[in-house]
């Protein structure tokens, strides 16, 4: 659904406005479309299981997973007392492989609440992890200097979440 709109500058042939209103319509028409934020929440739920199964035994369990509007420094979170997960709605611009890097970085959150050497272990068990933080990277949406094994200066978060944009 939805329809195309297009303005037309006077003087301009006839056959010239048809073209232009055609392929104009033809790549509105291929355009990539957003998944509606609050649909498809049982296959997010389903992926993020077969992800956890793959790629943690099976051990990460969360409760659902959320397309969210209100994320604009961080791509997911989750809480570990509520086992919920909340991926940011810019994740339904990005290709399926970097979104399930960071549903398996917040599934690790469920295992390890804060970003140690452990956790960022069971993170890079997903085997295009380093490639999806590069292209989040690119895009000037994660740090520059991710946050890999390092043992953290203070005790674990009590909410996990994809490091926030630099700046």
């Amino acid at each position: 659904g939805g329809r195309w709109v297009g303005r037309v500058t006077a003087g301009r042939a006839g056959a010239a406005v048809q073209r232009g209103v055609a392929g104009r319509g033809q790549r509105w028409a291929r355009r990539p479309r957003r998944p509606a934020l609050g649909v498809g929440g049982a296959a997010r739920r389903r992926r993020a299981d077969e992800l956890a199964r793959r790629y943690l035994a099976g051990r990460a369990r969360p409760a659902s997973v959320e397309y969210v509007p209100n994320q604009e420094r961080r791509f997911g979170s989750c809480s570990v007392a509520s086992r919920r997960i909340r991926l940011s709605h810019r994740l339904t611009d990005v290709p399926a492989w970097v979104r399930d890097y960071v549903l398996v970085h917040e599934l690790a959150h469920l295992l390890e609440p804060g970003h140690s050497p452990a956790f960022w272990r069971l993170v890079n068990r997903y085997p295009l992890a380093e490639r999806a933080r590069g292209y989040l990277m690119a895009l000037g949406l994660e740090p520059q200097e991710p946050e890999e094994p390092q043992e953290p200066a203070a005790g674990p978060r009590g909410k996990g979440g994809v490091p926030p944009a630099p700046g």
